[in-house]
């Protein structure tokens, strides 16, 4: 609900969908264009019915499948803390929507297909930690909401929870404990330290996820992050790929070249970075995800970390894509994602070329 460059929580952020633009509203208590005139009641209503103010059906970038979960408890604390902002002033923008989407009113067959108001259910075989987490990732955390990966209609996969996703020309890889593609070469210690600091000795967190830690988990408080990374570990995800097929000799050749040349000096030459600021390419759940884009994008663009109360500085990769070609692209990130054991599918020059277009 904060536009880049703007007043915190007076919206304007574009939410960029597969069926267009979702401008976030102002959450401020302003009394014209914000929450000023809201009740606890109609908070609570948009996080448990995705229902607005007015009855209107709110679209599901609003997160409301998952903080459907939430407890009139924590709505009602919301409430408080949102009454507490600096009102400000700022009409909500048009969406941009395809049609017939940009009427709301769509929604409600959305709805009926996929949503139904619920309450979190503790599971009584579980410790207290472990349904703390599970409470914080499937409701107001919202993880799956960019981790699981989502039909054509946008509508999470219940059934591959948590096991990456691709959105907005990024990669959320995979979070399940998976020892391929997801979090089982880290501890929870490893996971908390992430989402506190945004680093571990593995991984540096980029793109969406440093605007996550900075502005979300950094806060939380130690006992959640530790309940949030037992209920991870727990999570079994899919069972592992058979061996990626096999890259061109010559490509790897190439690739492993270009990664000497222009890589290896951060990353190292077995790809084991620099801990806490040069993530480890060797088993990252990026790396090896379904979907190459992540790989493809920091390359092309770069990537900056975030900065955070106890990591203040912010450690970053520079941009390939001015130098390199979308063939010389496409041979790195088939080398990266398929050497040191890694074992994820060679990436086809098409590919870069499609990404380069999309981000120019």
């Amino acid at each position: 609900h904060t536009a880049p460059g703007g007043t915190p929580f007076a919206g304007g952020l574009g939410m960029q969908t597969p069926f267009g633009a979702i401008y976030t509203p102002n959450i401020t208590p302003d009394q014209e264009t914000g929450l000023g005139r809201w009740s606890d009641d109609d908070l609570w209503r948009v996080l448990h019915d995705g229902r607005a103010r007015d009855g209107a059906h709110i679209y599901p970038a609003m997160p409301y499948p998952w903080t459907t979960l939430a407890t009139r408890e924590d709505s009602d604390a919301i409430y408080a803390y949102l009454r507490t902002l600096p009102a400000t002033k700022r009409k909500r923008l048009a969406n941009d929507l395809i049609p017939p989407l940009n009427f709301s009113i769509s929604v409600a067959g959305w709805n009926m297909l996929y949503f139904e108001p619920a309450a979190f259910k503790p599971n009584p075989g579980k410790t207290e930690a472990w349904n703390r987490g599970a409470y914080l990732v499937t409701g107001l955390g919202h993880c799956g909401g960019c981790h699981t990966p989502m039909n054509m209609l946008g509508h999470a996969d219940g059934d591959r929870a948590l096991q990456g996703n691709t959105l907005d020309n990024w990669y959320a890889p995979d979070i399940t404990n998976n020892a391929a593609t997801g979090l089982g070469s880290w501890s929870e210690d490893d996971i908390a330290a992430y989402l506190k600091t945004g680093r571990n000795g593995r991984a540096v967190a980029a793109g969406p996820m440093a605007d996550v830690v900075m502005h979300s988990t950094q806060h939380m408080t130690a006992p959640d992050l530790a309940a949030i990374a037992a209920y991870l570990k727990d999570q079994p995800g899919a069972k592992p790929d058979a061996r990626a097929a096999a890259a061109n000799g010559a490509v790897q050749t190439a690739g492993g070249a270009i990664f000497r040349d222009n890589c290896a000096a951060c990353h190292g030459a077995a790809g084991l970075g620099a801990s806490e600021l040069v993530p480890s390419l060797q088993g990252d759940g990026v790396v090896n995800g379904r979907d190459p884009v992540g790989v493809l994008r920091v390359v092309l663009q770069g990537a900056s970390g975030n900065r955070t109360a106890t990591a203040p500085s912010n450690p970053g990769m520079p941009a390939f894509g001015w130098k390199l070609s979308d063939v010389e692209v496409a041979a790195v990130a088939t080398y990266i994602r398929t050497a040191w054991g890694n074992n994820a599918a060679a990436v086809v020059a098409d590919s870069v070329r499609d990404l380069r277009g999309h981000l120019h």
